[in-house]
């Protein structure tokens, strides 16, 4: 059983960007560290849906290179996929040396959603559970750097953040017939992710539980908790000089009319020192 937290501290909005400015900035020389060694890192996010899992994702990739941060997010198994072995589809996004890959839900997907909405048999996640911990050790035996975090949210606060999505129209994508029917099966959710953490929580690879109920704390918590986990070296930042810029005599600059993209934000010309005041308020008016 999860245990839950009594108190939640809540961040304000200026501290939380000057922590996460400081955090992407270990991000990066984390980044410079697993290419250079080569490492491999796999890291995985599990939770309920409005856990919060994509903003986490997001907060951790980016001011990071998404060609070694790589995010993963596999969609609906086709035909083909559902007759194949079911971690086939997984196995080709592992990490090669010098990548992170992130995994926005994973293999796990079969003790969780596909358990609890009947894709699978409960045969099929039993064998499923019994042979997680020893493909996971084998993940860690051939190098790869595993990490699992779970992000748990309260029941009240997984309600708001589905009906948020309703009124965001930013968000009403995310808001999909499986999450209403997730919503509807919470205490079956619950059990599911009760047996999945005690069956795979291994001392090679174990689950680390976020409470996400702040989104804010959550994210710089979990991102902090990952730079940890992984022992890595600030590298000597090598030193960039410009060269002087090649003039080229012959070169003119094109007098032909250009497609250019309308400036609807910008300052119009003649209008003087007020038009930032006034731009300022239509946008608050609007908002």
């Amino acid at each position: 059983m999860v245990k839950k937290s009594k108190t939640q501290h809540k961040i304000s909005l200026k501290k939380y960007l000057k922590e996460l400015k400081t955090l992407h900035g270990e991000l990066v020389a984390l980044q410079r560290w697993v290419q250079q060694e080569g490492l491999k890192v796999c890291i995985i996010f599990e939770g309920r849906d409005g856990a919060g899992k994509g903003g986490t994702i997001k907060a951790l990739t980016e001011r990071v290179s998404p060609r070694v941060f790589r995010t993963i997010a596999l969609p609906t198994p086709t035909e083909r996929e559902k007759s194949q072995i079911y971690l086939q589809r997984y196995i080709p996004h592992l990490p090669a040396a010098g990548e992170v890959v992130i995994f926005d839900r994973s293999w796990y997907n079969r003790a969780g959603v596909e358990r609890v909405m009947g894709f699978c048999t409960e045969e099929d996640t039993r064998k499923f559970l019994t042979i997680m911990p020893f493909f996971e050790k084998a993940l860690i035996d051939s190098g790869i750097i595993l990490l699992k975090y779970w992000l748990e949210i309260d029941m009240e606060e997984q309600e708001r953040r589905l009906k948020n999505r309703i009124a965001d129209p930013r968000k009403v994508w995310k808001l999909s017939p499986m999450d209403i029917e997730s919503y509807r099966r919470w205490d079956d959710y619950s059990q599911a992710r009760d047996d999945m953490l005690a069956a795979t929580d291994t001392s090679w690879s174990p689950w680390f539980v976020a409470d996400s109920n702040d989104k804010r704390t959550a994210r710089l918590n979990i991102i902090r908790h990952i730079l940890a986990q992984i022992p890595y070296r600030h590298l000597p930042v090598p030193e960039v000089h410009f060269p002087a810029r090649k003039k080229n005599k012959s070169c003119r600059e094109s007098k032909n009319s250009l497609r250019m993209v309308a400036d609807h934000y910008g300052a119009p010309q003649g209008r003087g020192a007020d038009t930032d005041g006034e731009t300022a308020q239509t946008a608050q008016k609007a908002v």
